[in-house]
């Protein structure tokens, strides 16, 4: 802004020493220099309320809310981020607000099997405008964590079922996922951020008879006698599943697969150490697209 204040309308001249000055020219100084003043202290007011500050002024608090104001052509150099640490959890449940900080760090109750998460205060973030947080999550091998809301670009993340929104941890670990929003929070997209460091889907050893795990790329079965597994529906179009028969086991080990796209009972056997497929959901249904020595029918 441009200053009201005009230092030119004080005659610094006034008054001349050793002789008569008319009084009118005293009223003058003095009525421009109060308004002069005047000027000052409302300029100095806004400065304090409005400026971005290094630090607090004297008797005020510091508080550099920008209001959601525009900040543009700049140039930033070592900036970092608020982390808000919520602890270790005592429960299945934790709201998390965006106003805490761009990162929130939670380990889960080691009781619960499932946690269940959920974002606060996303009213805050202006309709069309770009909002991103993280989540650091620290969980034991087998927990899973349930994420509320409406998310986008969920099939592509390991381990996340689309229909609940739940990721199953075969590793313990923590585990990194980033969250954008440009409306709101009405939808929400979610990215790995520690995939590359600490893949959570690496591999499940089924010794037993149970259920194939669909949180693991792979299932190495170990076993010296007969097993029965199941394997269940995919979590999304395009999962792969990689199935592998031990060289050190021995026995049969059937697995019934739901929605077999190869049609028949559903079954798979192997029998034959280091024997191993490649399955792919696809379309509601697991295909073989890679096979060695293991039976189906």
């Amino acid at each position: 802004m441009t200053s009201q204040i005009n230092p030119y309308n004080i005659n610094g001249q006034y008054p001349v020493a050793g002789q008569d000055n008319n009084s009118q020219g005293f009223r003058t100084n003095f009525t421009n220099t109060s308004t002069n003043l005047e000027y000052a202290a409302q300029e100095i007011t806004a400065l304090q309320t409005n400026a971005v500050l290094k630090a607090a002024l004297a008797g005020v608090t510091l508080d550099n809310n920008m209001n959601g104001q525009l900040l543009y052509n700049a140039l930033t150099q070592q900036i970092t981020q608020a982390i808000f640490p919520y602890g270790v959890l005592v429960g299945s449940s934790q709201v998390i607000s965006y106003t805490a900080g761009y990162l929130s760090t939670l380990t889960t109750d080691v009781t619960q099997t499932t946690t269940t998460i959920s974002f606060s205060n996303l009213n805050v973030i202006p309709s069309g405008v770009l909002a991103n947080w993280a989540v650091a999550i620290t969980v034991t091998a087998g927990q899973s964590v349930t994420f509320t809301g409406t998310y986008n670009n969920t099939q592509g993340i390991q381990g996340w079922n689309t229909s609940s929104n739940t990721i199953t941890f075969v590793d313990a670990g923590t585990y990194t996922f980033e969250f954008s929003t440009i409306n709101s929070g009405s939808t929400i997209t979610v990215n790995e951020v520690s995939r590359a460091l600490q893949p959570f889907t690496s591999s499940y050893t089924l010794s037993a008879n149970g259920n194939v795990s669909l949180a693991a790329t792979t299932t190495l079965i170990t076993v010296s006698s007969n097993l029965v597994a199941n394997l269940s529906s995919g979590i999304s179009d395009g999962q792969l599943l990689n199935i592998i028969y031990a060289n050190t086991s021995t026995g049969n080990s059937i697995i019934t697969v739901s929605n077999a796209g190869w049609g028949g009972s559903g079954i798979a056997t192997l029998t034959t150490s280091g024997s191993a497929c490649t399955l792919q959901y696809i379309d509601s249904k697991w295909y073989c697209i890679g096979n060695n020595g293991v039976a189906f029918s």
